[in-house]
């Protein structure tokens, strides 16, 4: 079986650091050994990779980006890239590069070549209820995003995501303190309203990137969050090195993830989190969850046992329960071990990729 992923923005330094950047690139490895997988995706540079694990990674040159958006890149090469693979499966519904594979496999369709698609949360029409239709299977991050896409159920699988439970661990010897935050500094993401609800005396280290908005006011968040973090031991890292994350997460006493559907500029958020990969590598790593309890974080924190889930927007909540276990380092070491035995029971790469690949040998079957 040849399976090529489609990713339409890369991973890493010359692409993002985002949850729906890493999610197709630690796939293919996981089923890399399983199938024979490709990964491609589209970069400034084109080169062909082949990684240590055997996982091929090739970048096409985009011609153009669909109204300048990043995750919208055209490339001429992308339908003769795809040629000779069974099974195309492509990463964000409505991206450019993923229309572009369905009408292509479509076309292609008299070599049995099948598309799937897992979708991360980009925006953007559907040709009128066409586009959905073009696709074999849907294979979900969460139940959530399965009811979101609205795709028919018998052509639908929730294969959830991941975190490398080896690179992602505890360390004993590491002397846990404070409240790390790590996600893009956008408004629906919540950061002011956990920098607000930081207990007194707390530690607050935000991980992560500003966003691409360029609308006012959202483009006046990061002087919000400055503003709100006077008086307050409040430290912003910003984007970090990949190979520096997992020290982080080892270092920290709780991870808070306060996303929003309504936010501080009164945008209401249809779709706020899909999974929360971060909150899967900080689980892996022993680390105790403080979530809103929206999208699909309640399928992947267990409320009182590998953390907390509170209301979305909820300061006086967030506060209690970020207090409780910054107060009780044996509670948060309790729900820490629990939340990693979670991980290693469910939520591994590998795990995801089986979950994968049976799908796709039932969809070769039909």
């Amino acid at each position: 079986m040849r399976v090529i992923h489609v990713a339409p923005t890369a991973f890493g330094a010359e692409g993002l650091f985002g949850g729906g950047e890493r999610y197709p690139l630690e796939l293919a490895r996981a089923l890399t050994g399983r199938v024979d997988c490709e990964l491609l995706t589209f970069g400034a540079r084109p080169t062909v990779v082949r990684e240590p694990g055997g996982l091929t990674i090739r970048v096409l040159r985009p011609l153009t980006h669909l109204r300048g958006h990043p995750a919208q890149p055209v490339a001429v090469g992308l339908p003769a890239a795809l040629r000779g693979a069974d099974i195309v499966h492509t990463h964000q519904l409505r991206s450019a590069p993923s229309r572009i594979a369905a009408v292509t496999a479509r076309v292609m369709r008299l070599g049995g070549q099948r598309l799937v698609v897992t979708d991360h949360g980009l925006g953007g029409g559907g040709w009128l209820g066409l586009l959905p239709r073009l696709f074999d299977r849907f294979l979900a991050v969460s139940a959530f995003s399965a009811r979101t896409l609205g795709a028919p159920p018998s052509r639908t699988h929730v294969i959830y995501g991941g975190a490398d439970a080896g690179r992602f661990s505890p360390d004993p010897a590491a002397s846990r303190r404070g409240v790390l935050f790590v996600g893009r500094l956008t408004p629906h993401k919540g950061l002011d309203r956990l920098i607000q609800a930081l207990p007194a005396g707390a530690e607050l280290l935000a991980v992560g990137s500003t966003g691409h908005d360029q609308q006012l006011p959202e483009r006046r968040y990061p002087a919000l969050l400055a503003r709100l973090s006077q008086g307050r031991a409040v430290s912003f890292a910003g984007p970090v090195a990949d190979a520096d994350l997992p020290q982080l997460y080892r270092r920290a006493a709780v991870l808070a993830f306060p996303s929003v559907h309504r936010t501080c500029y009164g945008r209401n958020v249809a779709i706020s989190e899909l999974l929360g990969l971060s909150v899967l590598e900080a689980m892996a790593s022993g680390l105790p969850v403080v979530a809103s309890r929206l999208g699909g974080l309640p399928e992947v924190v267990r409320d009182g046992e590998t953390g907390f889930l509170v209301d979305p927007g909820d300061i006086d909540a967030l506060r209690e329960r970020l207090g409780m276990l910054l107060g009780d380092p044996a509670l948060a070491a309790r729900m820490g071990a629990n939340a990693r035995d979670l991980v290693l029971e469910r939520f591994t790469w590998a795990a995801c990729a089986q979950r994968c690949e049976t799908a796709y040998r039932e969809l070769l079957r039909a």
